[in-house]
């Protein structure tokens, strides 16, 4: 049976006021309940004014000075100098590689120590590197999980909503409704990264567009749903669809769903490999525009067209989405560019915000979004309409 909570923090409060100073980690060990729990517990506590809340310790309140008995864990600060900020972002992730930086840079600025865990590619990897930087005693969390499905994303919500020290969720905007809607996120607007798309393909009289994106993030899965609305409600759009824009760009085991519209499966390769055939794709439906996401499935469907005789910009028009690395192929491509560096830096200036105990500090959540820009560079022109 479970314990009370008034019974378990009763059980905190008397090894704190026996020992004086217990780090938080120590407590949840010995009461065999998870770090999240003991600081909720904690924090709970230190509101009615019961007992002292540190860096990672619990205090009583008697104590006026924190005691140098109590050392500090790896990676943790000694008490009372202030613990770090956790940074958590998934591994081989070049696009959230860039939002790192800039976070990174605003926290340096401010003399914030920083925490940096980088979670494998494993489903549920961020919970274990979280709870061990709140052990390390953290006193605040940014963090952009890896999301490939949405029921991988809904599992995250209960325990990430608990996570007893402010949160800024980077470039991930939670499903509306969820324990996660009321939490600070920094993000950007891909609606209107995707309209910037679409919008330049129609002004130079693109009337048939091909969408091949990625399904396995949720940036993926906005620009889907995105383009199949955007596509859908503009006049000019004769024929649209969707399609993957790789054989692994699939969000792996759990329910996911696409986005609605004309979608295409993968198909053989032209070159006999599994994948899009896009170069079929384009002749069977008179395609003359593609977007494409991300930046390396971009550059590796330009190869592909090329291999089978269709050229880019002449015989297609590309934009890619993300604009990593669009600029380095051999054909410069015109990309849409979220904010990826603006997006640590805005998200770590909120997270100091939270942490500064400044007025207003414990304002209302934030739900912050940044605009993408387009990046022309030649990859797209004018439509020269067919001779009848």
């Amino acid at each position: 049976m479970r314990e009370p909570v008034e019974l378990r923090r009763q059980r905190i409060l008397s090894v704190v006021e026996s020992r004086g100073a217990v780090k938080v980690s120590v407590l949840a060990a010995e009461l065999d309940v998870s770090v999240v729990t003991i600081r909720r517990d904690v924090e709970e506590l230190a509101q009615a004014g019961r007992l002292r809340r540190g860096h990672g310790v619990a205090r009583p309140v008697g104590e006026a000075q924190p005691p140098a008995a109590v050392p500090a864990s790896r990676g943790e600060e000694p008490a009372g100098e202030g613990g770090a900020v956790a940074l958590v972002v998934p591994e081989r992730h070049s696009y959230l590689y860039e939002t790192l930086h800039g976070a990174r840079s605003v926290l340096e600025e401010s003399g914030m120590r920083i925490a940096l865990h980088i979670a494998p590619q494993a489903a549920g990897a961020e919970r274990p590197l979280v709870e061990r930087a709140l052990a390390d005693g953290a006193r605040g969390l940014l963090i952009a999980p890896r999301w490939r499905n949405a029921r991988s994303e809904e599992l995250d919500y209960a325990w990430l909503a608990d996570v007893g020290v402010p949160t800024v969720l980077m470039e991930r905007r939670p499903r509306p409704g969820s324990a996660l809607h009321a939490l600070d996120s920094v993000c950007s607007d891909h609606w209107y990264g995707t309209h910037l798309a679409v919008e330049h393909l129609v002004s130079l009289g693109h009337r048939r567009i091909v969408l091949a994106a990625r399904d396995d993030s949720p940036t993926a899965r906005s620009i889907r749903a995105a383009f199949a609305e955007i596509a859908a409600a503009r006049a000019e759009v004769e024929d649209w669809s969707v399609v993957l824009s790789s054989p692994a760009a699939v969000p792996g085991p759990g329910p996911d769903s696409a986005a609605s519209g004309a979608v295409a499966p993968p198909g053989p390769g032209a070159d006999g490999r599994a994948g899009l055939d896009l170069a079929a794709l384009l002749r069977e439906r008179g395609t003359t525009a593609a977007v494409l996401h991300g930046d390396v499935d971009a550059l590796m469907l330009v190869q592909r067209l090329a291999e089978s005789g269709i050229e880019v910009p002449r015989d297609c028009s590309v934009v890619a989405y993300d604009d990593v690395v669009a600029a380095l192929g051999s054909t410069p491509l015109t990309a849409v560019a979220p904010p990826k560096t603006a997006i640590g830096r805005v998200a770590a200036e909120l997270l100091l915000h939270r942490l500064s105990g400044a007025v207003g500090a414990n304002g209302p959540v934030r739900r912050t979004e940044l605009l993408p820009t387009l990046k022309v560079r030649g990859s797209a022109q004018e439509r020269i309409p067919s001779a009848r």
